[in-house]
């Protein structure tokens, strides 16, 4: 097994395309799940497909979790065995990331030490985000308050350069790439001028970033 590996606990409504995407790029990746079936489907992306009726320490000592670079518990119905598979991973000096399905779950796991995802609650986000700004191509939030969004140029950003809008002092937005006819670039000058079927990424305080999507619309 390679040292990069991965384990992917939980083959799941979540736990499986995360575990398929992570194969399909090329990662050694270790798949566990109670369901033979699941576990059955998993080993079509990955020889380390293991069905463990339990997760004690002993269980995963055995997987070789221990051996792994990082883990994704992606148990969330049950919380008990959600808390005690992580509590057990890093106590094997593993980083992991949990799924949680509730606050006070997602308060336990960040205070064991694990990184806490809330992946129905995103995803409800991403929809809202994508009700609300029209032009969104995408969005990534990357701390408290922060996010990286892709939005396609609006008829009131065609012929405009970035000079022109003045992102960083109207919105202190910082322009980080800019794709256009099919290229992307991210050495954006500031005379660049943006054209129909362009889209545009920028960074900033998620207000800021509304406010600037919600003026360009």
């Amino acid at each position: 097994m390679k040292k990069n590996a991965i384990a992917v606990i939980g083959l799941g409504r979540f736990g499986m395309p995360l575990a398929k995407k992570l194969a399909e790029a090329g990662k050694e990746v270790i798949g566990v799940d109670m369901d033979e079936e699941r576990v059955k489907e998993f080993r079509e992306f990955s020889e380390y497909a293991f069905v463990a009726k339990k997760l004690s320490k002993e269980v995963l000592i055995e997987i070789g979790i221990q051996n792994c670079d990082m883990v994704a518990v992606c148990i969330g119905s049950k919380v008990e065995t959600s808390i005690l598979v992580t509590l057990n991973v890093l106590n094997l000096g593993v980083p992991v990331i949990s799924k949680a399905t509730s606050a006070e779950q997602g308060e336990v796991l960040a205070k064991l030490g694990a990184t806490v995802v809330y992946p129905e609650r995103d995803m409800a986000l991403r929809i809202a985000k994508r009700i609300l700004r029209k032009n969104l191509v995408d969005f990534l939030p990357i701390g408290k308050d922060i996010e990286i969004i892709e939005i396609e140029v609006s008829d009131r950003m065609v012929g405009k350069t970035i000079v022109d809008m003045d992102l960083r002092k109207r919105y202190s937005l910082n322009v980080i790439a800019i794709h256009h006819e099919e290229q992307i670039e991210t050495d954006v000058r500031p005379d660049c001028r943006l054209c129909h079927g362009d889209t545009i990424t920028v960074i900033g305080k998620e207000e800021n970033v509304t406010r600037f999507a919600d003026d360009y619309s």
